[in-house]
């Protein structure tokens, strides 16, 4: 799916839709006031559409006005979703002051930490979460859109495909490293975690390409150093992929798929230096705090999830297991530095 919206139309809401099904019409629907009012299919034809290979017919234009919406001109707020995926599409509410700013928070953890998202979203036109969940196609539209001049966008995005959308001076990027041995652990933990789902015929679809790394990490019990080793040398390769330096995968490849060398340690630590408030979890308050302050929000009474004591005692494990070492070392390097020029700029 791909969408586009005109901002510079007046006398109505104009934008396009060219959903996944290149031979479908697109449907939107429209919310007026928290209250959904009606259901929309596109009706104009763009060319350019067509020919760019987005839809069979390009049939996905809207130029939505009083007479499709006759509360257009007086609704205080008005949304407009994908009738299909649920998506965002267009937001508007009268005499609201948004932040005149692009937001991108980079999710580095498989760690719950929802401070953004619950403290920020009433302050942005636009929010996207977890986008790292959704289509490249909608991701790029989200990321490019030149009407999202007020969005917040969260999640665990391979950076470099996206870094070229987030250069002007309104736009802000922000990451929050993490420790890589307790993020190791994180994401071992996890895979443990979701066992159960690999049971359930109707579930285990939701775990995609995991599916395999659920099923292994669920056979061993992590509770010791001999056991660990063990994990660590019988990896299949996506849980190797999960495990092997996520935040220079993150932050040094284009794609998933990327071959991963030492030389994308270098990358990594490049795109993370240009980064605009880069934190560390070791001084995660004071990350917030400057990230609130780049953006010119007051500052807000906050109080962060800490990992819990089974993550923290695989982590100290883990420190100890020269196989683990290697899995991260690069990643190391990056937090080690980050977590001492952040340490540095705080004392």
């Amino acid at each position: 799916m791909r969408f586009f919206v005109n901002k510079d139309v007046s006398g109505g809401i104009h934008f396009w839709l060219a959903p996944d099904n290149p031979r479908a019409i697109s449907r939107v629907f429209v919310s007026v006031d928290g209250r959904r009012t009606a259901e929309l299919s596109a009706w104009i034809t763009d060319d350019n559409i067509r020919a760019n290979g987005w839809h069979s017919t390009g049939q996905c234009v809207y130029m939505i006005t009083e007479k499709e919406l006759p509360e257009l001109a007086s609704a205080n707020r008005i949304e407009i979703f994908d009738a299909d995926t649920n998506i965002l599409i267009y937001r508007s509410i009268r005499e609201k002051v948004f932040l005149p700013a692009k937001l991108i928070s980079i999710t580095t953890t498989v760690q719950k930490n929802t401070f953004v998202e619950q403290n920020l979203f009433d302050l942005f036109q636009y929010s996207y979460f977890n986008v790292d969940r959704l289509s490249e196609e909608v991701v790029q539209s989200i990321m490019q859109g030149p009407w999202l001049t007020s969005s917040l966008i969260t999640g665990a995005v391979i950076f470099p495909r996206y870094e070229v959308f987030f250069q002007d001076d309104h736009c802000v990027s922000g990451v929050l490293i993490q420790d890589p041995f307790e993020e190791m652990a994180a994401r071992m933990r996890w895979l443990q975690s979701k066992k159960a789902i690999t049971d359930d015929p109707a579930q285990n679809w939701r775990l995609g390409g995991m599916l395999e790394s659920v099923r292994f990490a669920a056979e061993y019990d992590l509770s010791n150093s001999r056991n660990i080793k063990r994990f660590l040398r019988m990896l299949p390769e996506p849980c190797y992929r999960f495990l092997y330096n996520p935040l220079c995968r993150q932050f040094g490849t284009r794609s998933p798929s990327d071959p991963f060398a030492p030389g994308n340690s270098i990358v990594a630590m490049e795109i993370i230096s240009r980064i605009k408030v880069v934190g560390h979890s070791d001084y995660t308050s004071e990350y917030y705090t400057a990230l609130l302050d780049r953006l010119g929000v007051a500052p807000i009474a906050m109080s962060h999830p800490k990992p819990s004591e089974d993550v923290l005692s695989l982590a100290a494990l883990l420190r100890s297991v020269d196989a683990a070492r290697d899995m991260v070392a690069f990643d190391t390097v990056i937090s080690d530095a980050v977590r001492h020029a952040v340490g540095k700029s705080w004392q």
